[in-house]
């Protein structure tokens, strides 16, 4: 049972501003008619081989449908030179903005918008990447602050998956994060604990190392992805079923290490306690174009037992799926 049906041609036209777009994130308040994109303006090395370096900007989207969509105007946020050059320090290079995702707050209806934030270390050849933060009424309002998450050489943090209030009433929330082991650097799923979604979270625990899981999908990197809202599958009481991105173990080849296929899977997750119960066997989607990547940053349920999800192939274009509830269920344990 497949679960999911592939939509023909790109989601995102970029009017040939861009050759590689990714990372799309869209307002639920308008419909999920607008939005913000990753956009590549400067790609050094292979998508499949580590050492590639992106340069990024972020621009606005808008889709008169969930299908298709157009790149507008650079997204402009108030306060970012301020706080890039404070977090710069002596020789660090800025890749620029990466990976929006946005949250809309209930109670006080602020957009927060969260995105990567790498620097590049160049005295030391490392990288430090932040989970930035943005805040304002509105994508035409958005002003930066501090990141939510900093990295100081002990913790990365990037692709935030924002989880419900727990009944504690904090946000067990996911990030993508790193741990270098003697083999390989690995990308890990870690818990991110906000007790205010604007302010200065917490690391948790690492719940989820691809070298401790022995699951062959996912065995080198793994990122969490959107989770679904319980009217589209209920998973039971304070937990979310939702997608995870995960990449096959890295290979050397001669001096270079070589990335397997980056493929999209099924997870279940208890936000109550932020707890990974259960990691699908196998994958749930690999785009049939993509060469190495596909990579899932947003869903929008349509109605009952139905929705679309967003994904990247080869981090250069999005493409929509539409999603299958029912045909999904068949997927869990």
């Amino acid at each position: 049972m497949k679960g999911y049906i592939e939509h023909p041609g790109k989601a995102v036209e970029t009017g040939g501003k861009f050759e590689h777009v990714m990372a799309i994130s869209l307002d639920p308040r308008t419909g999920y008619k607008d939005g913000v994109i990753r956009c590549i303006t400067n790609r050094a090395g292979d998508v499949a081989t580590s050492g590639y370096i992106d340069r990024s900007v972020l621009y606005k989207v808008r889709g008169d449908s969930l299908e298709r969509f157009s790149i507008g105007e650079r997204l402009v946020i108030k306060n970012q030179e301020v706080v890039i050059a404070q977090l710069s320090g002596a020789g660090a290079d800025f890749l620029g903005l990466e990976d929006p995702d946005i949250f809309i707050d209930e109670k006080t209806g602020l957009m927060h918008l969260y995105f990567t934030m790498p620097f590049h270390k160049k005295e030391k050849h490392g990288i430090l990447i932040h989970l930035g933060h943005a805040v304002g009424n509105d994508i035409g309002s958005l002003e930066m602050t501090a990141p939510v998450l900093r990295d100081e050489g002990m913790a990365s943090a990037k692709e935030v998956s924002i989880a419900p209030l727990n009944s504690n009433g904090v946000r067990n929330n996911l990030v993508e994060s790193s741990i270098k082991e003697e083999d390989f650097d690995y990308s890990t799923v870690r818990v991110a604990i906000a007790e205010d979604m604007g302010k200065s979270w917490k690391f948790g625990e690492t719940v989820f190392h691809p070298k401790e899981r022995n699951i062959p999908w996912i065995g080198g990197h793994a990122s969490p992805g959107p989770l679904f809202p319980k009217s589209f599958i209920d998973v039971g009481e304070g937990k979310r079923l939702g997608v995870i991105n995960g990449r096959e173990a890295n290979r050397r080849v001669g001096d270079e290490i070589q990335y397997g296929m980056f493929s999209i899977g099924l997870f279940i997750y208890d936000y109550e306690n932020g707890k990974i119960d259960w990691v699908s066997p196998e994958p749930f989607i690999q785009d049939s174009a993509a060469r190495t990547i596909t990579f899932a940053s947003q869903f929008v349920e349509q109605g009952k037992g139905s929705g679309v999800l967003y994904a990247h192939v080869d981090d250069s274009f999005v493409r929509a799926y539409t999603l299958n509830a029912d045909e999904m269920k068949q997927l869990l344990p």
